[in-house]
């Protein structure tokens, strides 16, 4: 019997998965051989420890690092779970967790910019593991790549879902930057309805997300009242626990402005600017969702989220992965290749950073080169505003 060739979409998949395994391996090696910490993932599993000891959360001090507790008590409630896990196990379940979830967000990434073809998403991943968000997400045993598959699920799914909001909403309980996706719904709706037009789904979703958001911490509270009430009168507002503002690693607005200012605490400067670009950057991406651009506002509330919020470490920018698809796809090839330059790089390691806080005294090459995931974010919404200007339809 003569044997017939598999469809050439199967093999297409075939190479794609095969490329995207090597890429894996590759990694799961490169990490070993760089004996990374996994430092992040050592201080949910103390969390957890001190959940279930009866334990002061915020006054944990865990590592050689002495680092805090800083997400809501939810968080450490869903950590529970790795106490019963022994080390190494945990951090070769960690890894490989991540990797599959690079694999789901590549896949949620494509959906969102509307690429439908299967083997996308493997080639995507295999890449995308190597750049320098995703490498440090994996070295420190970070969710960032869980946040943002919650998101994404949520976000490029068809508008009016049973479960829509739940997804912005349980990674707002994990961890506050996402709670703006559901201010941009919010907005959305808000300027829909006084257009005169429908502005239910956007309403609905944003409902849906406070009810998840809402569920999940009356939980934390129910279960860890002391904790509970600690954070959300306190500890929320202490963004000096996470980090120094300064640090290399800070992408953030007000990361960018204190290294340009040679200050650890850019104070008014920051609030003024973080203000000014949270308004922009929530007119843009609702402006963009107003005309049926979804991908380009919620790439833009995911980049606006992480510019103004106090700190996002250059691990938070996994969002990489969907603004360089999303420029790609829709034809700005230059400005794709430039952005995954950006990120896959590593250039902002190449400046002074450490002990003796460098980061105050930078020159201007050296400057430029700690601000370029900042400034490539900002350069993003000056394009996608610039996209979306003039009047449009309301296309749910």
């Amino acid at each position: 019997m003569p044997v017939i060739a598999p469809p050439a979409a199967h093999r297409r998949t075939t190479t794609a998965l095969g490329a995207c395994l090597v890429s894996f391996v590759a990694f799961w090696i490169a990490q070993r051989a760089a004996h990374v910490s996994m430092i992040d993932l050592k201080v949910y599993r103390a969390e957890a420890a001190t959940v279930r000891a009866g334990g002061d959360l915020y006054a944990l001090r865990t590592t050689a690092a002495r680092l805090p507790t800083t997400y809501p008590p939810f968080a450490a409630l869903l950590f529970t779970p790795l106490t019963l896990l022994d080390t190494g196990l945990l951090r070769t379940l960690a890894r490989a967790g991540n990797l599959a979830l690079l694999v789901v967000f590549a896949r949620l990434s494509l959906r969102l910019v509307g690429h439908a073809r299967e083997e996308a998403a493997w080639w995507i991943a295999a890449v995308a593991v190597w750049c320098e968000p995703v490498w440090t997400t994996m070295r420190y045993g970070q969710i960032n790549l869980l946040i943002a598959v919650l998101v994404l699920w949520d976000l490029s799914r068809r508008p009016g879902g049973r479960w829509a909001g739940a997804g912005v909403g349980l990674a707002a309980a994990v961890k506050l930057t996402p709670a703006l996706f559901a201010v941009f719904l919010l907005a959305t709706g808000a300027v829909a309805r006084f257009r005169g037009d429908g502005a239910g789904p956007w309403l609905r979703h944003a409902r849906g997300a406070a009810v998840a958001f809402a569920g999940a911490t009356l939980l934390a509270a129910a279960l860890l009242p002391g904790d509970s009430w600690r954070f959300w009168t306190g500890m929320v507002f202490r963004t000096s626990r996470v980090g120094r503002a300064e640090e290399t690693a800070n992408q953030a607005l007000r990361g960018v402005l204190a290294r340009l200012l040679h200050t650890p605490d850019p104070g008014a400067v920051w609030a003024a600017t973080a203000a000014l670009v949270a308004l922009l950057g929530l007119a843009v991406a609702v402006a963009a969702e107003l005309r049926g651009e979804r991908a380009w506002a919620v790439v833009g509330c995911a980049v606006t989220a992480l510019l103004v919020s106090p700190v996002s470490w250059s691990h938070h920018w996994v969002w990489c992965v969907p603004l360089v698809l999303l420029l790609w796809t829709r034809g700005h090839r230059a400005g794709a290749v430039g952005t995954a330059l950006v990120f896959g790089s590593y250039a902002l390691w190449w400046v002074p950073h450490g002990p003796g806080r460098p980061e105050l005294h930078q020159g201007l090459a050296q400057f430029a080169l700690s601000a370029l995931y900042g400034g490539a974010g900002l350069l993003f919404l000056v394009l996608a505003g610039h996209r979306c200007r003039g009047p449009a339809g309301i296309r749910p």
